[in-house]
């Protein structure tokens, strides 16, 4: 289970809006066959998406540190905050990552589809006809 902090994660990480990063989130834990929820300070419409619960409370420290407690003795928790006192009062059982780690290492193992180089793509335009000619058997 994946515990963000909304806000901290959302300046950490560098996204262009709050919804842009939930539907990364929601990409990422359904990736992993897991879970999380995504708490921000303040009000909002709480909503699910696939795994990924975003919720809104008053103190999104205090939601934090309460989901943590009730879940890290039945599952395996990861909190990502910045917020060294959160990630201070979570338990030893919980990993933690801080939201400036889990941007960078988000980033990494999200999916870029690149295909493999070829050297025909390392090669300029005139190269490649005259290669083809000599594919044909229309060369010297």
């Amino acid at each position: 289970m994946y515990l963000f902090d909304g806000f901290n994660l959302l300046h950490a990480g560098g996204f262009a809006d709050s919804r842009e990063m939930t539907d990364k989130l929601a990409s990422f834990v359904a990736a992993k066959g897991a879970r999380g929820v995504l708490v921000f300070d303040g009000t909002g419409e709480d909503l699910t998406l696939g795994p990924l619960e975003v919720r809104f409370a008053e103190n999104a420290d205090s939601l934090l540190e309460r989901l943590a407690a009730e879940h890290r003795g039945q599952e395996q928790v990861c909190l990502v905050s910045s917020d060294s006192a959160v990630r201070g009062t979570s338990g030893q059982e919980v990993m933690k990552l801080s939201s400036a780690t889990f941007s960078r290492d988000f980033e990494l193992e999200s999916h870029h589809e690149q295909r493999p180089m070829r050297v025909e793509d390392k090669l300029d335009a005139d190269t490649r006809a005259k290669l083809e000619e000599l594919r044909r058997g229309k060369g010297p």
